[in-house]
């Protein structure tokens, strides 16, 4: 049962309260989100950097009309919901969820969802660590049938946009210069603020072309940095006005919403670049920093393992997949720039040299006779001192 019966139970002051939020997807409700709210949502296979994002926006309760695993595949996001004690209720269906209202506070208790009343609106299956850990077992039997998929999905977007992916045709030509230059191409992502931070002396000292996916501009701006190109998804959250009008170039992939998009950046006086691809949006940005011959390409907030790409549960693994393999070598993450670079030689290390030289040179003065001459009359020249 999913919808209400409308029973009134006894009053019962346990459990979670909490405002609720409405929303189809969990990355459209996180601007809205704020501490102590009850999200209600319809998102299979919910991936890990929007479940912290919702642990970090301070949730009380999470409700899915949809699984939190669909058993396709090991989805990561409801643990991490688990692991910080967020209570997560799923199954609570289309029509469930349909009996909720936007602001309405709410409390959940056990498996129900009931308003300020005590009525009972709603009710699904209480999802804990263990009966996650039990299904993600289970869903890892699931990979396969998702690798095949993917692997279908690749050779197809490989036929059908061979050119742009292999030999860059059709990508645009930004003002801004790669050439020499590493790029560092910054997504909204798990850690991406904190893997921001972390290479703030690379990106001082080499000069590094900042490339923002989306809304990671105002990211980059809040930090004190410029996104010198923004590509956006046309179908996509768009960041401020600001770092639109700060960024040399702007480009717009692919979507439904493109000429809409256009529009709106030509209001605001920025006449944006234009992809046509059926890529991911962050994909576009590292072909783009790519064809521009950037010496590096660093990734900041970009997924990095399997189960990453196969979390972000989007059509456009197939193009993460590639775009890597184009990449190649010049691809790096953030996190491994954190740990091996050193940053250039500082005035203080000039220092430190300068000081060992002298101390040595003084040294090997030290044992020759004109030396010793000299030490004897230090010594007579202090002793005279403190007579």
């Amino acid at each position: 049962m999913r919808a209400s019966t409308r029973t009134r139970p006894a009053p019962d002051p346990s459990g979670v309260v909490g405002t609720v939020r409405l929303g189809r997807g969990a990355r459209a409700l996180l601007p809205r989100v704020r501490p102590g709210d009850v999200v209600a949502l319809d998102q299979h296979d919910l991936d890990p950097a929007t479940a912290r994002a919702l642990v970090d926006s301070g949730v009380a309760a999470v409700l899915n009309a949809s699984p939190m695993l669909s058993g396709r595949y090991p989805s990561r996001g409801a643990e991490v919901l688990a692991e910080a004690g967020v209570p997560v209720l799923d199954g609570v269906g289309a029509e469930g969820v349909a009996t909720l209202r936007e602001g309405a506070r709410v409390r959940i208790h056990d498996a129900q969802v009931l308003d300020e009343e005590g009525v009972l609106l709603a009710s699904g299956r209480v999802v804990d660590l263990e009966t996650v850990l039990t299904e993600m077992a289970q869903a890892r039997l699931g990979l396969t049938a998702q690798l095949e998929s993917f692997t279908r999905n690749s050779v197809e977007l490989l036929r059908r946009e061979e050119g742009l992916l292999l030999h860059g045709q059709g990508m645009p030509t930004p003002a801004t210069s790669f050439a020499g230059r590493p790029a560092v191409v910054v997504a909204r992502g798990h850690g991406h603020l904190a893997e921001l931070d972390a290479l703030r002396p690379f990106l001082r000292e080499q000069h590094a072309v900042l490339v923002a996916v989306g809304a990671a501009a105002d990211d980059l701006r809040k930090r004190g940095h410029r996104a010198e190109v923004v590509v956006l998804d046309a179908d996509g959250e768009l960041p401020s006005a600001p770092a639109l009008r700060a960024a040399t170039d702007v480009v717009v992939c692919g979507g439904q919403g493109r000429a809409e998009v256009t529009a709106s950046l030509e209001r605001l006086g920025v006449r944006p670049l234009h992809v046509d691809s059926s890529a991911a949006t962050e994909d576009a940005a590292l072909l783009i920093a790519h064809a521009g011959d950037a010496e590096l390409v660093v990734t900041v907030g970009l997924a990095t393992t399997l189960v990453d790409f196969l979390d972000q549960g989007r059509p456009g693994l197939a193009s993460t997949y590639l775009t890597r393999l184009k990449l190649g070598p010049s691809l790096v993450d953030a996190a491994a720039v954190a740990r091996l670079y050193s940053g250039r030689v500082r005035p203080h290390h000039l220092v430190l040299v300068v000081l060992a030289g002298i101390l040595a040179l003084l040294l090997a003065v030290g044992v020759t006779p004109v030396g010793q001459e000299w030490w004897d009359q230090l010594r007579d020249f202090s002793e005279g001192l403190f007579r």
